[in-house]
């Protein structure tokens, strides 16, 4: 694996590791995927984590980041702590945070996104269900949260996200989000029904978005899990949190 796809070490102890893993690095193997993941580091660093969790693809593994987002992860080295985080994300115990870009300029200073999301039909993306087709590039309309549970289909699961606005540039806005839920793609396909796309977001995308995308040429998405929260396994309350990696502060830093 090469150095610069190799995760950071945060915080570790005899139970878990907190690390910030790169953009670019798949998290776990599957089918079709043959470059270096994750989990190949950590069975090479912690041989004992090769029993660890429930998914033998999946060693220690108790949550997901994006293989084009960054960000801290809890890593699990023993099964008792495997299963005290597991518990803790199923019952929303754990407290996460995340620094995004977003194409446009959002209107409100805060706001909550609960559209349901289901896989789409092409399999490889998720798609967010609000109530009508309206509501997509509607972003202004009160009530997230009821418009989007109440035509929820019975295959969709709730998604929860919450943001509030940092700053406000000519053409992205800096965004502070917080996900209850942990649905897969979570905050990229909320931000995308929602009307505003994340910068970077090559899966996600409108035509405006995408033609911005190649121009900037930021060869990720502008999405980093900055803080995690949570209580460890003798019920102390741990809370971490990084800085913006130095390309997405660099690309900030030019953004007027």
């Amino acid at each position: 694996m090469e150095n610069k796809l190799e995760p950071v070490i945060i915080f570790e102890n005899n139970d878990y590791l907190v690390i910030n893993k790169p953009a670019g690095l798949i998290v776990h193997g599957g089918a079709g995927i043959t470059e270096p993941v994750l989990t190949d580091w950590l069975r090479k660093k912690y041989p004992e984590i090769e029993t660890v969790g429930d998914d033998p693809l999946r060693p220690g593994i108790v949550h997901r980041l994006d293989r084009e987002a960054s960000g801290l992860m809890i890593i699990t080295k023993t099964q008792k702590a495997f299963d005290h985080f597991k518990k803790l994300f199923k019952n929303r115990r754990v407290v996460k945070k995340y620094l995004a870009l977003a194409h446009g300029k959002i209107s409100k200073d805060e706001d909550l996104i609960a559209f349901p999301i289901k896989r789409s039909k092409d399999g490889y993306r998720m798609a967010a269900l609000p109530v009508s087709s309206e509501t997509i590039s509607d972003k202004n309309k009160p009530n997230n949260r009821d418009r989007g549970t109440l035509r929820a289909q019975e295959d969709s699961k709730e998604a929860i996200t919450e943001f509030c606005v940092l700053t406000r540039y000519i053409n992205y806005t800096l965004l502070d989000v917080k996900i209850k839920t942990g649905r897969t793609h979570q905050i990229r396909v909320h931000l995308y029904a929602y009307g505003h796309p994340l910068l970077g977001d090559n899966l996600y995308w409108t035509k405006k978005s995408k033609v911005k995308n190649e121009k900037v040429g930021l060869g990720r998405i502008f999405l980093v899990a900055k803080e995690l929260s949570f209580k460890d396994l003798d019920g102390e309350k741990q809370n971490f949190s990084i800085e913006l990696p130095a390309d997405l502060q660099s690309f900030l830093d030019k953004t007027k």
